[in-house]
């Protein structure tokens, strides 16, 4: 593998180099005292009658950051890869730069696309995260991404870290299906595959055809030849060129640390919630004020729901019930009843405590596993659009939805930390081999300081417009597929060898990495 020795552009000295690195590294060490006292923090108040809860959440909380430092020097080396070969920035400097806005990236990240995530689990092993199951499943997962993602990384094939991750849940749900039998199950939400496989097949056509199409709409109106000239020997750009690559690199690592951090923070809060859910299955952030809204509103759901019953009697088991609608999406006589009594449980149950924070610890992990199926009973409700709620119902109906999201999924402000550190010094660490495939083995030519640009506006575009609406695509399709959409805009040619390793790779990704997770649930399973 060729080594790189770009000088250092014009400007940018050794000892300030140097300093930046210091900095970032200052900021991750506050950032690791920060996250140790805040978990430190939290488990203050849990007594546990012995140390494995603990060893567990080390072990799992060890591999889920272990999976977002792959993620960071896999992924986000495609964010420097143009400004690399542009010479816009020597890549000591490229890689700080790109960790530091992955970091910010994720701290202001939304946690949709988190728990979208996660809605492809199925749903006893969501609200049984605690036992055997939960763990082998946690594990499974995590381990089966890490192993395909470092294999595709050793050859230096950008492949999707999203894509590996969807299909290490997936292998997990079809062997938990596998084991239980059908009707044991909910197995995998397929509507829920469906809807995040649209947006990764997607993502990488719309970066290939709008980078092209970028790029010749910047040819008819920016008519600056040095814009679309390879750089001249080792020499960085024009200014404002320069300028404008930095940009891009900088907008696509920001939008990488929002949308791909969220999977490691849906992961990472499903370990805490199991190995110890007394201190994170509610979020203790909820005000009092804020509690005697929620049970408000829960009330008034309750009454709504009561219009739609058709007088049906008190079921045995309600969570049961709601839960049997959420596994089989079936709509049943009982369903609606059912959801009522369960709102009326729940409120109850928040209400006697005066806040979430003061709901005794016995109870919390139950009244959490109440709100989450009640939650996801009426998602898939308002997603098949049955019931036909009347308008004011339905508003109440979603009201009480957020109000329950706000309690059970949420991200404590260390998590995001944590993973913007993973994150950042991944990306500081093994950049070079998806660098080079990316820049220079895409094409046939060197890549321009127009394709370079196009490229990596349209992904920061896209992973941008993504993160706002909770869907996870991948930043590796994105930018790879808009270098080659530039290369084929720009007649410039392309490497059909690498292309074909490229397709190869992402079309594996998804069996590869289901096939893994499976088996190592299976072990597990045993194992645990």
């Amino acid at each position: 593998m060729p080594e790189l020795s770009y000088p250092q552009p014009s400007g940018v000295s050794g000892k300030g180099r140097n300093f930046g690195l210091v900095i970032f590294l200052a900021v991750i060490a506050v950032g690791i005292g920060y996250c140790s006292t805040q978990l430190v923090g939290d488990l203050q108040p849990v007594r546990e009658g012995s140390m494995l809860p603990y060893l567990l959440l080390g072990i799992a909380l060890l591999i889920a950051l272990g999976f977002e430092f792959v993620n960071g020097f896999h992924d986000t080396a495609n964010a420097v890869a143009t400004v690399i070969y542009t010479h816009s920035l020597a890549p000591n400097l490229a890689v700080v730069w790109s960790g530091a806005w992955n970091f910010l990236g994720v701290l202001t990240s939304s946690g949709a696309v988190a728990f979208g995530i996660l809605q492809l689990l199925p749903v006893e092993l969501i609200l049984q995260v605690g036992s055997s199951a939960g763990f082998s499943m946690v594990f499974a997962l995590l381990i089966a991404a890490i192993i395909w993602n470092l294999g595709t990384w050793y050859f230096g094939l950008p492949s999707s870290s999203s894509h590996t991750l969807i299909g290490s849940i997936i292998g997990v749900g079809l062997m938990n299906q596998l084991m239980h039998g059908v009707n044991g199950t909910s197995g995998v939400d397929w509507n829920q595959a469906l809807g995040v496989g649209k947006s990764l097949l997607f993502s990488p056509l719309v970066g290939f055809l709008a980078a092209g199409l970028l790029l010749m709409i910047l040819k008819a109106v920016v008519r600056v030849p040095a814009l679309y000239a390879e750089p001249k020997g080792k020499e960085p750009p024009p200014f404002w060129i320069r300028s404008l690559l930095i940009l891009t690199c900088t907008g696509v690592s920001f939008a990488h640390g929002s949308n791909d951090g969220q999977k490691g923070m849906g992961l990472i809060m499903l370990i805490l919630i199991g190995t110890v859910p007394t201190a994170y299955a509610l979020n203790k952030a909820v005000t009092p004020a804020q509690t005697q809204t929620f049970v408000a509103v829960a009330e008034q759901t309750s009454a709504a729901l009561a219009r739609y019953t058709n007088g049906a009697p008190q079921s045995a088991n309600p969570r049961a019930d709601v839960e049997a609608y959420v596994r089989t999406h079936q709509l049943t006589p009982a369903t609606l009843p059912a959801l009522k009594q369960l709102t009326d449980v729940i409120a109850q149950q928040v209400g006697a405590s005066g806040s979430m924070a003061a709901v005794p610890q016995g109870m919390v992990d139950n009244v959490r596993n109440n709100m989450y199926v009640a939650s996801e009973a009426i998602r898939l409700m308002e997603k098949a659009k049955q019931p036909a709620f009347a308008p004011a119902d339905a508003k109440a109906i979603a009201n009480f939805k957020a109000q329950t999201d706000h309690a059970t999924k949420f991200i404590p402000t260390w998590v995001k930390v944590a993973v913007a550190i993973a994150l950042g010094m991944g990306t500081m660490v093994g950049w070079k081999r998806i660098v080079v495939t990316v820049g220079e083995k895409i094409g046939k030519q060197h890549l321009t300081y127009g394709q370079g640009a196009s490229a990596e506006l349209v992904a920061m575009m896209t992973i941008g417009a993504a993160d706002m609406y909770g869907l996870p695509v991948s930043t590796t399709h994105v930018l790879s597929s808009g270098v080659a959409g530039t290369m084929a805009a720009n007649g410039s040619g392309l490497q059909w060898a690498t292309v074909r390793s490229l397709v190869l790779a992402w079309v594996l990704t998804l069996p590869a990495s289901i096939a893994l997770a499976a088996g190592l649930y299976w072990l597990f399973r045993a194992v645990f």
